[in-house]
């Protein structure tokens, strides 16, 4: 395919084949229960920000950005010595949560947030690509299988009209049909030097919360795409080359289906997890356990002296003591980072980690 001939949307064939509706009809009813499900846990974000690392790890694991779980706790507790894929895996989360909060504020999905996304995962602020030579290869043989279009005005032309696709509804597609044309489009401009793949992933999952399919950015997609990642890639170029929307639209499709399932059964396990660790606290250190204290051990994979006396409004002196209580039971596990200490929730942590 010419580069700079990539069509813009809507294609301009018929997207909603039989096979086509049939998948789709599957994964409504998974993201349907998985919606369900989490509306009836009172603090959501404990769950969120589990899902959202096991989903960072994961996105930037298909970059063959690989980080190890000491190398995530020294990143999340913003310590020293925190290896550059730990802190990549973190900023994917940041931008995550950023676009998260910026279409549950705006109502919409902006080329400017997209690219503000990318920026907070890749830390800088080269922007969109203005010098020629992007190509996209296979990894195992090193051929050119694709090359992106070049020149920043086509560029953004071509991203003003995804804004357009993303946010209107002209064509009347069902939504989850759209999503996997928008994750298509977005590959395919490719816009940044770095960073489009976990970008185009982050774009996938605030699509969702934007057309009310989702309330919190919770769907795990990354495993699935790394699972069938060789399907994934061959997909992509059969639209290029043979116009095979219908393989590509049903490989999305199953994939948010199973994933919407995976999702569903971690948050379960999370949930069980709490009520395992809230009644253990009861029984072992019973003028310790509160809620408040138990939605602070589930907030993050760690937690510290000055978060305790923080959330709970108590000392320094007692926040330690609390602390030491839980790691003498065993229910934490302490490590020293740099200068500090922190205290691993790694019942959550393997959890969260083993889940596929």
């Amino acid at each position: 395919m010419n580069s700079n001939k990539l069509p813009m949307l809507p294609p301009s064939i018929d997207l909603e084949t039989k096979a086509v509706l049939k998948q789709a009809a599957k994964a409504h009813r998974a993201l349907a229960e998985l919606k369900g499900y989490v509306d009836t846990i009172p603090n959501k974000h404990i769950l969120l920000n589990a899902v959202m690392i096991h989903e960072a790890k994961d996105s930037s694991a298909i970059e063959n950005i690989i980080t190890t779980n000491d190398d995530l706790y020294k990143a999340m507790s913003r310590a020293s010595g925190a290896s550059p894929a730990a802190k990549e895996v973190v900023n994917y989360r940041t931008a995550l949560w950023y676009g998260y909060e910026q279409v549950k504020t705006r109502g919409i999905i902006t080329a400017n947030m997209i690219a503000e996304i990318q920026s907070i995962i890749e830390k800088n602020s080269a922007g969109i690509r203005k010098l020629p030579g992007t190509v996209l290869k296979n990894e195992k043989t090193g051929e050119t299988v694709y090359i992106p279009p070049s020149g920043e005005d086509k560029i953004r032309t071509l991203l003003v009209n995804l804004e357009k696709y993303i946010n209107e509804d002209l064509d009347d597609i069902d939504p989850l049909i759209k999503l996997a044309v928008i994750h298509y489009q977005f590959e395919s401009i490719h816009p940044f030097y770095d960073g489009n793949g976990r970008t185009g992933r982050i774009i996938n999952v605030l699509y969702l919360v934007l057309k009310e399919l989702l309330d919190s950015p919770i769907l795990y997609l990354s495993s699935y795409i790394i699972r069938n990642k060789d399907s994934y890639y061959k997909l992509l170029q059969e639209i290029r080359t043979d116009e095979n929307w219908q393989g590509w639209i049903v490989y999305i499709l199953t994939g948010i289906e199973k994933t919407a399932g995976e999702t569903l059964q971690i948050i379960k396990n999370i949930n069980a997890e709490i009520e395992a660790m809230s009644l253990e606290i009861k029984e072992k250190i019973p003028k310790l356990y509160s809620r408040e204290l138990i939605d602070l051990l589930f907030y993050e994979f760690y937690t510290k002296i000055a978060h305790i006396e923080k959330g709970l409004s108590v000392s320094r002196k007692t926040a330690a003591a609390y602390l030491n209580a839980l790691e003498k039971e065993g229910i934490l596990t302490s490590v020293k980072i740099g200068k500090e200490r922190i205290y691993q929730n790694n019942r959550l942590f393997d959890l969260v980690r083993s889940a596929r």
